[in-house]
Protein backbone atom coordinates (compact mmCIF):
# COMPACT_ATOMS: atom_id res chain seq x y z
CA UNK A 1 0.00 0.00 0.00
CA UNK A 2 2.81 2.46 0.79
CA UNK A 3 4.92 3.32 -2.02
CA UNK A 4 9.03 3.69 -1.80
CA UNK A 5 9.09 7.32 -1.04
CA UNK A 6 6.90 6.89 2.14
CA UNK A 7 8.42 6.77 5.80
CA UNK A 8 7.72 4.40 8.81
CA UNK A 9 7.88 6.56 12.08
CA UNK A 10 8.01 5.19 15.23
CA UNK A 11 6.19 6.56 18.26
CA UNK A 12 6.25 6.48 22.08
CA UNK A 13 2.30 6.77 23.04
CA UNK A 14 1.49 7.13 26.97
CA UNK A 15 -1.86 6.60 28.24
CA UNK A 16 -3.06 3.88 25.29
CA UNK A 17 -4.53 1.05 27.64
CA UNK A 18 -7.22 -0.46 25.36
CA UNK A 19 -8.66 -1.10 21.99
CA UNK A 20 -10.78 1.99 22.26
CA UNK A 21 -7.78 4.58 23.09
CA UNK A 22 -6.44 2.87 19.99
CA UNK A 23 -9.37 3.85 18.02
CA UNK A 24 -8.98 7.33 19.75
CA UNK A 25 -5.47 7.09 18.45
CA UNK A 26 -5.58 6.38 14.73
CA UNK A 27 -8.72 9.12 14.70
CA UNK A 28 -6.17 12.20 15.66
CA UNK A 29 -3.57 11.16 13.19
CA UNK A 30 -5.75 9.51 9.99
CA UNK A 31 -6.25 12.69 8.70
CA UNK A 32 -2.99 14.47 8.87
CA UNK A 33 -0.92 14.75 5.59
CA UNK A 34 0.92 12.19 4.21
CA UNK A 35 -0.86 9.48 6.32
CA UNK A 36 -1.48 6.03 5.06
CA UNK A 37 -1.56 3.53 7.94
CA UNK A 38 -0.48 3.01 11.47
CA UNK A 39 0.06 -0.09 13.35
CA UNK A 40 -0.52 0.06 17.44
CA UNK A 41 1.06 -2.03 20.24
CA UNK A 42 -0.87 -1.91 23.55
CA UNK A 43 1.71 -3.92 25.80
CA UNK A 44 4.64 -1.84 24.81
CA UNK A 45 2.19 1.91 24.14
CA UNK A 46 3.87 2.36 20.88
CA UNK A 47 2.80 3.50 17.38
CA UNK A 48 4.50 2.72 13.88
CA UNK A 49 3.19 5.44 11.42
CA UNK A 50 3.57 4.72 7.27
CA UNK A 51 3.83 7.37 5.17
CA UNK A 52 5.16 11.41 4.95
CA UNK A 53 3.63 12.51 8.09
CA UNK A 54 5.81 15.23 10.17
CA UNK A 55 6.47 13.64 13.36
CA UNK A 56 5.76 16.81 15.07
CA UNK A 57 2.00 17.10 13.70
CA UNK A 58 1.13 13.49 15.17
CA UNK A 59 2.76 14.31 18.60
CA UNK A 60 0.78 17.55 18.21
CA UNK A 61 -2.27 15.98 17.65
CA UNK A 62 -2.03 12.79 19.85
CA UNK A 63 -1.24 15.44 22.19
CA UNK A 64 -4.13 17.15 21.96
CA UNK A 65 -6.35 13.50 21.96
CA UNK A 66 -5.02 13.15 25.37
CA UNK A 67 -2.11 10.84 24.30
CA UNK A 68 1.49 12.15 24.51
CA UNK A 69 3.44 10.82 22.40
CA UNK A 70 7.39 11.10 21.56
CA UNK A 71 9.38 9.44 18.37
CA UNK A 72 11.64 6.46 19.54
CA UNK A 73 14.78 6.59 18.07
CA UNK A 74 15.10 2.89 18.54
Amino acid sequence: MSDSTSTVTRFYVSKMKCDECITNVNNAIKTLSGFESAEFDLKEESAVVYGNVDPQAVCQALGEAGYPAVVRSD
